[in-house]
C-alpha cells in the first residue's frame, strides 16, 4: 500500500462517510446539516482532485484504484440514508434512492463476481456523470436542509431523479456488458 496524497484523500473521503451521518447525532440542526453539507462537499471534490493528481503525478495505485469506487460509493450511500431519515417517508426521495442503492449494490456484486474480469465493466463518461449527478444532488438537498430555501429542495430533487435515471442507465449498460461472462455454457 503507498501513502501518497491521492491515496491520502481517498481515504479522507472513506472516512468522511460515516461523518455525515454522525454529524447528526451530535449537533442540533441546523448546524448538523451545515456540517453534513461541508463534508459532503469537501469529500466529493477529493473524489476528482485525488485521480487528477495520481495521473498527473503518475501516483496511480492498486490501493487507490480499489479504495477509490469504494470510497464513493461509502460517500453517496451513507448520505442517501441519512436524506431519507430527515425527509420520512417520501415517495420523491425513497423512489430515486432506492434506485440508486439497487444500482450500486449490483454493479459491486456483478464486479466482485467477474473478478479479473471485470475489466469489461470500466467506468464510462455516463458513469462518471452519475456520480456527479448524485454528489451534486446530495450536497443541494443538504443545502436545502442548511436554509430551508424551498427552491433548493425543488432543484435537489430534480437533480436526484436525473442522477437516478443516469444511474439506471449505467447500471443495464454495465448488465449488458456482462452479459457474455454471465452466460451459461453447455460442455455437452
Amino acid at each position: 500500500m503507498t501513502w501518497n496524497l491521492p491515496n491520502l484523500l481517498t481515504v479522507f473521503r472513506l472516512l468522511c462517510a460515516p461523518g455525515v451521518a454522525l454529524v447528526f447525532l451530535i449537533l442540533p440542526r441546523p448546524a448538523a446539516d451545515w456540517a453534513a453539507l461541508i463534508l459532503f462537499v469537501a469529500a466529493s471534490l477529493t473524489d476528482y482532485v485525488d485521480g487528477y493528481l495520481a495521473r498527473k503525478w503518475d501516483q496511480m495505485s492498486k490501493f487507490g484504484a480499489m479504495l477509490d469506487p469504494i470510497a464513493d460509493k461509502a460517500m453517496v450511500v451513507t448520505a442517501i440514508a441519512v436524506l431519507t431519515m430527515l425527509h420520512g417517508v417520501n415517495a420523491l426521495i425513497v423512489l430515486p434512492a432506492a434506485l440508486i442503492l439497487l444500482r450500486e449494490t449490483f454493479v459491486s456484486g456483478l464486479r466482485e463476481y467477474l473478478g479479473d474480469t471485470a475489466g469489461t465493466l470500466k467506468v464510462t463518461k455516463l458513469a462518471k456523470w452519475k456520480t456527479t449527478a448524485q454528489m451534486v444532488a446530495i450536497a443541494v438537498l443538504f443545502a436545502y436542509g442548511a436554509t430551508a430555501a424551498a427552491p433548493l429542495f425543488t432543484l435537489g430533487l430534480a437533480i436526484f431523479w436525473i442522477a437516478a435515471i443516469l444511474t439506471a442507465m449505467t447500471g443495464w449498460d454495465y448488465l449488458s456488458k456482462a452479459m457474455p461472462y454471465l452466460k451459461e455454457h453447455d460442455d455437452a
